[in-house]
This record gives C-alpha cells, structure tokens and sequence, in this order.
C-alpha cells in the first residue's frame, strides 16, 4: 500500500513545483528559493517533507546541502497506478456485460 506521505507531499502545488524543479538538477536551498516567492525556511520545511517521503535526496558538501530528485521514491505511486490501470477496464466490461443482460 501506498504511505501516506507520498500523497500528503505531493498534494502541496509549492512541493510538487519543487520536486519538478530538482527532477531537472542538483540545486541548493538559496537556488530553489530563486524560483519562489516564499521564505528559505519554507523551502526547507518543503524540503523536509519531500525528504521524509523518500522524493528527495540531499548531499552534503562542507556547511552547504544539495538536493535532488529521487524519482525511485514515485515508485509506489507508479506500481499503485498501474495496479488499477488493469483493475478498472477489466471491471467496466463485465459492468457493460451486466448492463447488456438488464435490457429489454
């Protein structure tokens, strides 16, 4: 099953802008806040929840942090969707089969 924090993580437009952003490269805190009109501790706070959700991975290099995509954390996503992707043509045709036999 899914954990809940990939959806809670991904349901912020400001998290999923950033996780878009790092999909393209590396960037630092200053960096990513270059691109948004809120405060660096915001960035890091949305970092921090990307992070807890395995999206983002972060590299230190002496007192400075990097971060980028982990698109593997989409992974659960992914295999829940297809999951269904299967699951729903499989069951509107034996609802279209059902609806066939109810007619007059």
């Amino acid at each position: 099953m899914i954990e809940a924090n990939l959806f809670r993580a991904l349901a912020d437009p400001t998290r999923r802008a950033v996780f878009e952003r790092l999909c393209d490269r590396e960037m630092s805190v200053s960096e990513l806040k270059s691109g948004f009109s809120i405060s660096q501790p915001a960035i890091s706070q949305h970092l921090a929840a990307l992070r807890g959700a395995g999206l983002v991975c972060e590299r230190r290099e002496g007192r400075f942090a990097y971060y980028r995509a982990d698109v593997q954390g989409l992974a659960p996503l992914v295999d829940w969707v297809d999951r269904y992707r299967v699951f729903w043509p499989e069951r509107l045709e034996k609802l279209k089969t059902v609806l066939k036999g109810m007619e007059p």
